[in-house]
C-alpha cells in the first residue's frame, strides 16, 4: 500500500474508534489539532503512530496475530483472582489430585473405557488398553480441572472465556493422540506399514509447506474441483457487475416461476459457490427447480486498490446497486431478499434503512422487499460465542496495525482464525491422519470451496469489527446509514431466519436475539450441523433434521430455550420448510422469465480470482 493510501487508511480507523466511554479516551491521528505547538505538532504524532503500527505489524508475525496485551490482561485477571481466593486455590489443587486419582484406579481396576468413546481422539479400541488408557483419562480430567478453574469469582466473563478457550487450545496440542510414542494407532500402522505411513506422512507434510507457499504440490489431488468445472455449474448469466460484485441470474428449469425473484446476498468472507456447490447440493440449482428465479453476488477478491473501501461501499455496491438492477430486469416486482452470514448481517442493514421512508436516497429506483431470509446471520453481537475470544480493542488495534501495511486481511489469515477456533478438528486430528498415519485427505467440493479464500479490505473490516462486535451498533438501533442510525425494529416484512446447532461463528443463541431487535412475523429454523454444512443440507442427505417455530408480530418475548422446548421437531432439510414460505408469501406464479444475454456466463470473472497471500 502506497504512502498516501497508508495515511488515509490511518486517519480512516479513528472514525470506526468513536463511541468508548469518556473515560477511556483513544487519542487518534484525525483527533490531533490543527493548531499544534511544539511537540505537539501533528507530524510528530503521525510519526509515532506510524512507527508503532510497523513494530506491532513485525510482532504480530511472531505472535501468530494474537494481541499479547489481551493475553496478557486475562492472564493477569486469572492469577490475581486466583491469588486472592485461596480457599478456591486449595479446592482447586485437591481437585486436580482427585481426577488424577480417579483416572488412573479406574485403568488400574480395569475400568479404562469411562467416557473416552464420546471423544473421537479416543475411539480406537487401542484407547481404552494399558497404558494408553491412563494418558486418555488424565487428559480428559485435565480438560475438565482447566473447565472449572477458568470460572473464577470476579473475573470478567471475557477474560475468563479467553483463559478457558486457550487453556483448552494448550491441552488439544498436548494431547497423547498428537504424539507418535502415546498414540496406539500410530504405532500400530507403523508396526503393519513398516514404517511406510511415516514416509507417506513426510511427502504430505512437504506437500503442505509447498501450498502453504503458492507452489504446486507435488501429488495435486485427483479431483481439484474447479468453480466453473466441477462447481458453480448451475447455468446462468453475469448480468450486472462493479467494482466490488457480480450479479449473477440463472435459467429457469420451469415453465412458470413464483412472481418475486430471489435475491441472495453471501459473505465476503467466502466465494459464492458455497451455495451452488456440485448439481446434487447446490441450493441455487434446487431453488430453480423448484420454480424461483435467483439472483445471486459474486464478491470480488479484493486487492491493495481496495484498501480504503468501506462498509458504507459495501452497502451500496453489494446491496443497493444490485437491487436497482434487479428492478430494471424485472420491473415492478417486490424482491425476496436473503443473506447469508456477514451477507445476511449487511442485508439487515439494508432492510432496515429501506424500511423508514427517506432515509436511502434513491430509494425509489429499489424494488420493495416482499421477506427477509437470514442464513446463519448475527444481528446482536452481545454473545459471539468462540470468534468473540479473538476479538476486543488491543486484538483489533492489532490487526488493523497488520492491515494497514498491505491494506487487507489476507485469505489465509482469515482461514487459520478459524481454522483456530476448531484447532482439535481441524489443525490437530488432520496433521494426525495427514502426517502420522500417512492418509492423504481426499478432498471433497465443500473441502475445494473451504480452500478457495478471500481478502478483507483494511477499512471495511476494521469498520466491521468495531461497529458489529465491540459496539453492537445495530442491536443498540445507533448503525448509521447514510447519516441517520437504522432500527430493525423498523422493518415489517416476514422473515424467515436460519441458524444451526454447531455452528462456531454465529452461535444459534446470538442468531436468535433477532426476536428481540424485530417487531413482525418471525420463522425461525435451527438446524443440525455447522455454519456450513447446516446450511448446506440439501433433500435427501442423511441424518438431516431441524426445528421449526413461528412467532406472530406482537408475540411475547420467549428465551432460546423455551422456544426450543416449544419448536417442532422434523426430519430431513430445512430447504422444502424454506420454499413452502417463500410460496406462501408470494403473489403467485408468472411465466419463467429467460435470462438475457450478460456480461459472460455464470459463474463469472470474480469468483475466478485467487491470491496465494
Amino acid at each position: 500500500m502506497n504512502d498516501d493510501t497508508l495515511r488515509r487508511f490511518a486517519d480512516s480507523v479513528p472514525a470506526t474508534t468513536a463511541a468508548l466511554p469518556p473515560a477511556a479516551p483513544v487519542v487518534s491521528l484525525s483527533e490531533v489539532p490543527e493548531k499544534p505547538s511544539g511537540a505537539d505538532a501533528p507530524d510528530a504524532h503521525r510519526a509515532a503512530y506510524a512507527m508503532d503500527r510497523v513494530l506491532h505489524a513485525a510482532a504480530a508475525q511472531v505472535t501468530g496475530g494474537l494481541s499479547p496485551i489481551s493475553l496478557g490482561l486475562a492472564l493477569a485477571d486469572w492469577s490475581w483472582h486466583l491469588a486472592a481466593q485461596p480457599a478456591n486455590s486449595a479446592r482447586l489443587a485437591l481437585s486436580a489430585q482427585q481426577h488424577a486419582l480417579e483416572a488412573l484406579s479406574d485403568c488400574v481396576s480395569g475400568d479404562c473405557s469411562g467416557p473416552l468413546a464420546a471423544d473421537t481422539r479416543f475411539r480406537d479400541p487401542s484407547w481404552h488398553q494399558w497404558p494408553f488408557a491412563p494418558l486418555a483419562r488424565a487428559h480428559q480430567a485435565a480438560q475438565h480441572w482447566w473447565q472449572d478453574a477458568s470460572r473464577l469469582r470476579g473475573m470478567t466473563a471475557h477474560h475468563a472465556q479467553v483463559v478457558r478457550f486457550f487453556s483448552q487450545q494448550w491441552l488439544d496440542m498436548l494431547s497423547p493422540s498428537n504424539n507418535f510414542f502415546t498414540n496406539p494407532e500410530v504405532l500400530r500402522r507403523t508396526a503393519e506399514r513398516q514404517g511406510a505411513n511415516l514416509a507417506d506422512g513426510f511427502a504430505n507434510r512437504l506437500d503442505t509447506w509447498r501450498r502453504r507457499h503458492g507452489l504446486e504440490p507435488l501429488a495435486p489431488p485427483e479431483h481439484p474441483y474447479l468453480p466453473g468445472v466441477d462447481l458453480a455449474l448451475t447455468p446462468g448469466q453475469v448480468v450486472h457487475r462493479n467494482r466490488l460484485v457480480e450479479l449473477l441470474q440463472y435459467a429457469p428449469t420451469t415453465e412458470e416461476v413464483q412472481a418475486e425473484p430471489v435475491f441472495i446476498v453471501p459473505s465476503w468472507i467466502m466465494k459464492y459457490y458455497i451455495l451452488d456447490l456440485s448439481p446434487h447440493n447446490s441450493l441455487v440449482k434446487w431453488l430453480t427447480d423448484q420454480g424461483h428465479t435467483v439472483f445471486i453476488l459474486s464478491w470480488r477478491n479484493p486487492d491493495e486498490s481496495d484498501a480504503l473501501l468501506s462498509l458504507d461501499d459495501y452497502l451500496e455496491l453489494g446491496i443497493l446497486d444490485p437491487l436497482a438492477a434487479i428492478a430494471r430486469q424485472i420491473p415492478d416486482q417486490p424482491v425476496q431478499a436473503c443473506g447469508y452470514c456477514l451477507g445476511g448481517t449487511l442485508l439487515s442493514i439494508a432492510a432496515a434503512a429501506l424500511a423508514r421512508p427517506g432515509q436511502v436516497e434513491g430509494a425509489d429506483r429499489l424494488p420493495r422487499l416482499a421477506g427477509v431470509t437470514l442464513l446463519a446471520a448475527q444481528t446482536d453481537f452481545t454473545e459471539p460465542g468462540e470468534l468473540g475470544v479473538l476479538i476486543d480493542e488491543s486484538q483489533v488495534e492489532l490487526l488493523e496495525d497488520v492491515m494497514s501495511e498491505r491494506g487487507f486481511l489476507t485469505g489465509r489469515q482469515m482461514a487459520e482464525s478459524f481454522q483456530f477456533l476448531r484447532s482439535r478438528e481441524l489443525i490437530w486430528s488432520t496433521r494426525m491422519r495427514e502426517f502420522w498415519l500417512g492418509e492423504r485427505l481426499q478432498p471433497n467440493d465443500l473441502m475445494s470451496w473451504n480452500a478457495d479464500v478471500t481478502r478483507m479490505p483494511a477499512v471495511m473490516h476494521s469498520q466491521y469489527l468495531r461497529r458489529c462486535h465491540l459496539q453492537n451498533q445495530l442491536a443498540h438501533g445507533e448503525y448509521p446509514v447514510q447519516g441517520r442510525p437504522v432500527s430493525l425494529g423498523d422493518i415489517r416484512q416476514p422473515i424467515f431466519c436460519v441458524a444451526t446447532e454447531l455452528d462456531h461463528v454465529s452461535p444459534w443463541r446470538s442468531v436468535y436475539q433477532l426476536h428481540r431487535l424485530v417487531h413482525t412475523e418471525l420463522s425461525f429454523v435451527l438446524t443440525n450441523g455447522g455454519h456450513n454444512a447446516g446450511i448446506v443440507s440439501e433433500p435427501g442427505h442423511a441424518r438431516r433434521r431441524f426445528r421449526m417455530r413461528r412467532v406472530a408480530h406482537g408475540a411475547h418475548w420467549a428465551g432460546p430455550d423455551e422456544w426450543l422446548q416449544g419448536a417442532t421437531p422434523h426430519e430431513g432439510s430445512w430447504w422444502p420448510a424454506w420454499h413452502d414460505w417463500l410460496v406462501e408469501h408470494s403473489r403467485g406464479r408468472v411465466p419463467a422469465r429467460p435470462v438475457p444475454q450478460g456480461l459472460e456466463p455464470a459463474p463469472g470473472s470474480y469468483v475466478h480470482v485467487r491470491y496465494h497471500d
